[in-house]
């Protein structure tokens, strides 16, 4: 039975039941926005030498591990957990392969703890905005570009890119995102159009960066639960 003949509640069930084939259906529905995470905040030294797949592979079976806790005491929704698994999954990856080496940008911070690293948030911003603006054989050029974007995000409040890169970046909904934080819907709501509007400003400062084609207000994923 697939997940399109079932309700998610009804996999839920089955799996508090031990049923290892219903979380394989609801991990299979939700992978690719996982896998959009992880391509997000992987850190670009990595980003050649692992497959994503193999990255999601590990998170899956990181989380038939945990699920038991999940269930036992519900408090996220289920996506959102298996995100919280992936942000884990990604900070061993990056000890196991960078060790002392592992600089803490693309990290994910701990759920509901304001304690955002200065360079994460902001590198994975910068890289992924700098990476649309050059051709590969352009690296200098792109660095350049990133360093001056992360130095521009750099200045926005460390909650604030956070919610920009949860939904801008991860398309996260905005009540996802609420649940990320441990902050109110419309908190988070006013927040993101906020820092939308101060990182539009920023980047309109610098002089070789299109704004208008590149920073749009999200939407939300459609068919996805957690409110737009």
């Amino acid at each position: 039975m697939t997940i399109d003949a079932e309700n998610p509640d009804e996999l839920l069930d089955r799996m508090k039941q031990g049923d290892d084939k219903a979380l394989a259906e609801l991990f299979s529905e939700h992978k690719e926005r996982l896998a959009r995470v992880i391509r997000f905040r992987l850190d670009p030294r990595l980003a050649r030498r692992l497959d994503t797949e193999d990255i999601l592979q590990e998170v899956y079976l990181n989380a038939a591990q945990r699920v038991q806790s999940f269930l036992s005491s519900p408090t996220l929704t289920f996506f959102v957990w298996l995100r919280l698994v992936a942000s884990q999954t990604l900070a061993d990856v990056h000890r196991r392969h960078l060790g002392a080496q592992a600089r803490d940008a693309c990290r994910d911070v701990s759920i509901h703890v304001y304690a955002y690293s200065s360079q994460a948030t902001s590198t994975c911003i910068a890289i992924e905005l700098a990476g649309n603006q050059a051709s590969p054989s352009e690296a200098a050029i792109r660095r350049e570009m990133s360093d001056q974007l992360e130095r521009a995000i750099e200045s926005m409040d460390p909650i604030d890119r956070e919610i920009l890169a949860l939904r801008h970046f991860e398309e996260l909904t905005n009540g996802e995102v609420a649940q990320v934080l441990g902050i109110q819907q419309k908190a988070a709501s006013i927040r993101y159009v906020r820092a939308l509007s101060r990182l539009r400003k920023l980047l309109a400062q610098l002089s070789d960066f299109a704004v208008e084609d590149r920073i749009k207000p999200a939407a939300s994923p459609q068919g996805k639960g957690g409110g737009a």
